[in-house]
């Protein structure tokens, strides 16, 4: 059996640059009230006029392929996570597809929101584990800045969630040359009215109306003390039991890369696992929450960082909408 190998990252963000002061000439809310509940000092959100979904997420892949050493020829196939796509359908793999001129190849897309990077990683590992690809791109993608509520009436999310893309470049390796060890993906559907977008939704009679776009439900709603509450213990649970499942303990990994959803979750799982800060890494401060772009952007540039070593153990964890939750282990 094949084990499959991350062998370049690449990462794309908007020039435009929202800081907790430009926020506050729009809602009411304060810097310091940002920073303590979610510690967030700036985030991303996109320009109409030059970012869509799919180009994000095709500069990120091709700084990820040359970083990687790989013509964009080689890649057999395409796994892109996103819960933010450019049309209702089909689905944004294909139009990055198309910008990179791949057509032919296979492209999944996978929407599991927080956790969805991990989820697309897991299924490319299969896929090279069992030899049917060699050479797999893995893409995290998001623009929420258009579809959040920026008044103070959504003001505990509008100040959370932001724009981006992260790519991977994994590629087919011996077993002794490291790679990944395992992933662990989980969810719990009883809990997904806490955190969602309801419309435009199918099973309604009329899917679009003027009712529904002026009503509550084509906003993100979440409930901030559940999502906090689940997190913290699903993320705690989710590194465990990578870490059983190759005989580890949390003193054994180099780098733990969280999902970026809020800062006192980060820091409530790095105490649990008494963990120092040079082995967490966080960017949430400059990014904001980029949903299924959040891992790969944090891991793109903990690699430019020199976080990342050839024979470190890296942990990445997320928990988000759905409730999913996940983990992957990886001896880099």
């Amino acid at each position: 059996m094949k084990s499959s190998r991350i062998v370049g990252l690449g990462h794309y963000v908007p020039k435009n640059i929202v800081t907790n002061k430009d926020l506050e000439k729009i809602i009411d809310t304060n810097n310091e009230w940002i920073i303590e509940r979610t510690g967030i000092e700036e985030r991303r959100w996109f320009d109409p006029e030059t970012d869509t979904v799919s180009n994000m997420a095709t500069k990120a892949a091709k700084m990820a392929l040359e970083r990687a050493q790989t013509d964009v020829s080689e890649v057999d196939f395409i796994v892109f996570a996103t819960i933010t796509p450019d049309y209702f359908f089909p689905g944004s793999g294909v139009l990055m597809q198309r910008e990179l001129g791949l057509q032919g190849i296979g492209a999944l897309d996978i929407r599991n929101a927080c956790s969805g990077f991990i989820y697309a990683l897991s299924v490319a590992d299969q896929f090279i584990k069992t030899r049917m690809y060699k050479t797999i791109l893995v893409v995290g993608a998001e623009i929420q800045s258009s579809a959040i509520d920026k008044s103070t009436a959504g003001r505990s999310s509008a100040v959370i969630f932001a724009d981006g893309a992260g790519a991977a470049v994994l590629k087919a390796s011996e077993p002794t040359e490291g790679g990944i060890l395992s992933t662990h993906l989980h969810a719990d559907g009883d809990f997904a009215e806490e955190l969602y977008v309801k419309d435009p939704g199918s099973s309604r009679t009329i899917r679009l109306s003027t009712e529904l776009i002026e009503g509550p439900t084509f906003h993100l709603t979440m409930n901030g003390n559940a999502v906090f509450k689940h997190a913290v213990v699903r993320f705690s649970e989710v590194i465990a039991e990578a870490l059983a499942a190759n005989n580890l303990q949390p003193e054994d990994i180099d780098l733990l890369v969280p999902h970026q959803a809020n800062l006192r979750i980060s820091n409530y799982v790095q105490k649990q696992l008494n963990m120092p800060d040079e082995k967490v890494f966080n960017n949430i401060m400059h990014y904001g929450n980029t949903t299924a772009a959040s891992i790969p952007i944090a891991l793109s540039e903990a690699w430019e960082q020199g976080k990342i070593k050839e024979g470190d153990l890296i942990c990445l964890a997320a928990f988000g909408s759905g409730f999913t939750w996940a983990s992957a282990l990886i001896r880099w």
